[in-house]
């Protein structure tokens, strides 16, 4: 993990960055899967540990983004709206996804929750104006796969939790929002400068709505916001938000899509939450996935 800060902070070659970009994002996707955790054990209101979620951020990407030579302010007005808007998603976004959290299990939050993965991947597509080649197809159609299969053990408790599911399934929509407007602005805009103005953004997004739901906002033990604060949002979402400027959505969003397995199996291990057959047939069919999106076509031999 320290490795990865170190890539994410300091300048790197293009093409230095590019080959550790992939490793990384699946190193920021085990933290991000580790969010559903610490939120229930962070001692407040579950949009309240959104909005410390991204507060407590804001000093140490600030720091490591000055440490690393990233500016903060965007060069324009038009990238600096963007990233508001970004923000935006992103607050919103976690306000359901945390809400959700706490009312249906790990795997069904996150699962739900990334559903802007398959949206993210889309538009990526449709960006390139090009049709998926043959790897890239049975890629999205094992992860497709994968993904129902893990939908389908919770299926049998989809009104135990509805509510949870609906509410991480909208998060997921908002998700994909905040997504491309990363990917719009990473072009130019350095990734730690960027996600500490989107933290900024976001918590001004959070705060009310925490306050309008009259949530209990001061932990008695900071133990459990802080560490979602540097385990989600400086190294989860930063890793993240990294990769975006390296890799193509394709990539990025069958990526994060193995985080509903990790955090399956984080709710298998800790809460004893069910994990059935084709639940880890699911989860072997995302990771096999995410080898067939990296793997390269053969080239044609010359006559």
């Amino acid at each position: 993990m320290a490795e990865g800060l170190r890539e994410m902070v300091a300048p790197a070659t293009r093409s230095r960055a590019a080959r550790v970009a992939f490793p990384l994002l699946l190193l920021g996707n085990v933290a991000l899967a580790m969010g559903p955790f610490l939120v229930r054990h962070s001692g407040v209101g579950p949009v309240a540990a959104g909005f410390w979620r991204v507060t407590l951020a804001v000093p140490f990407l600030i720091l490591l983004a000055r440490l690393g030579r990233q500016r903060i302010v965007p060069p324009t007005r038009k990238l600096t709206l963007t990233i508001a808007a970004g923000a935006f998603f992103f607050g919103t976004d976690v306000a359901a996804w945390n809400a959700g959290i706490l009312i249906t299990k790990l795997g069904n939050a996150t699962l739900f929750g990334n559903i802007g993965s398959f949206l993210f991947a889309a538009w990526g597509l449709w960006l390139a104006r090009q049709r998926p080649s043959l790897f890239q197809a049975l890629a999205l159609a094992g992860a497709a796969t994968g993904c129902a299969l893990l939908m389908w053990g919770s299926a049998e408790l989809s009104l135990a939790h509805l509510h949870g599911d609906l509410l991480s399934a909208l998060a997921g929509l908002l998700y994909a929002g905040y997504l491309i407007a990363v990917d719009k602005a990473r072009a130019d805009v350095p990734p730690l400068g960027l996600l500490a103005l989107s933290s900024v953004f976001a918590a001004l997004t959070l705060l009310p709505i925490a306050l309008a739901l009259g949530e209990p906002m001061i932990p008695a033990d900071w133990t459990g916001v802080f560490a979602l604060a540097l385990v989600s949002q400086v190294v989860g979402q930063g890793l993240l938000v990294f990769a975006i400027g390296e890799l193509s959505p394709l990539v990025v969003g069958l990526a994060l899509l193995t985080q509903p397995a990790l955090s399956a199996l984080l709710g298998w291990v800790y809460y004893g939450e069910s994990m059935t057959g084709l639940d880890f047939l699911g989860a072997a069919l995302i990771g096999a996935a995410l080898v067939l999106v990296r793997l390269r076509p053969p080239r044609a031999k010359p006559r």
